[in-house]
């Protein structure tokens, strides 16, 4: 081992970076936590990947009913019907 390591080059966070993820901090209730963690022990998967795949079904849910090929379409025709 060295005596002495130069760190002036040196920068601040993970070795490897990940890409599509991104590390925070959220405060869960403990209750919310602790059933978590025992569905990710008893499914074999990690408690943050349920947590996401939770939040992405959320999202699935939350997304406007109406994309904009339906939406030009209703219009289309109640302009037509108004005609």
């Amino acid at each position: 081992m060295k005596a002495e390591y130069d760190f002036s080059e040196a920068k601040r966070g993970a070795v490897i970076p990940q890409t599509g993820k991104t590390r925070i901090t959220i405060y869960i209730d403990d209750d919310v936590l602790e059933i978590l963690r025992e569905r990710g022990d008893s499914g074999g998967k990690g408690y943050q990947t349920i947590i996401n795949q939770a939040l992405r079904e959320y999202l699935d849910k939350a997304k406007p009913p109406l994309d904009e090929e339906t939406l030009r379409r209703i219009i289309q025709e109640e302009l037509r019907a108004a005609k």
